[in-house]
């Protein structure tokens, strides 16, 4: 019984949960992300330490990688984010080297992509947070999935 009271004791009230996009390395207090955070001054956010911390567990992307970010602020002024890898999509743009996928998938092929790149993504997208306990094997038929739906073609080499 003491166990579960200290539970709902160390349980602290949420006051906003906010989602943003943030490019890696480039929280700074201006736009996008300083006007964003700005409007939940109210909760009073230590934004430069959100700035930096983000700044220094994002250091091993490169530049302009968006990252999808949650920030959770409590009522006692304190807040912790988790951050996420850029999409799949993302991924799969950058590996086919276009800027977007089909505007008729199914009828129309944009580029082709190899397995190689598909496994290449699923292992960098199994060290996301969310998908740490996911089979290697169910994170690639996702990946198929996306590619098929933005008319990308996978082939077993590329030529």
């Amino acid at each position: 019984m003491a166990t579960a009271a200290k539970d709902i004791v160390a349980r602290q009230a949420v006051a906003a949960t906010i989602k943003l996009t943030v490019p890696a390395g480039a929280a700074k207090p201006v736009a996008p992300v300083g006007p964003t955070l700005g409007q939940y001054r109210a909760y009073r956010l230590n934004l430069m330490a959100f700035y930096k911390d983000f700044n220094a567990r994002t250091q091993k992307y490169k530049p302009d990688t968006p990252m999808a970010v949650k920030i959770t602020a409590y009522k006692d002024n304190s807040f912790e984010f988790t951050i996420k890898s850029p999409s799949m999509s993302w991924y799969i743009k950058k590996a086919a080297g276009v800027d977007k996928g089909s505007a008729r998938p199914g009828h129309l092929t944009v580029t082709t992509l190899s397995v190689k790149h598909v496994y290449e993504i699923a292992k960098v997208k199994q060290t996301d947070p969310f998908c740490q306990y996911m089979l290697l094997e169910s994170i690639c038929k996702s990946i198929i999935g996306t590619v098929n739906s933005m008319g990308i073609k996978i082939v077993q080499d590329l030529e």
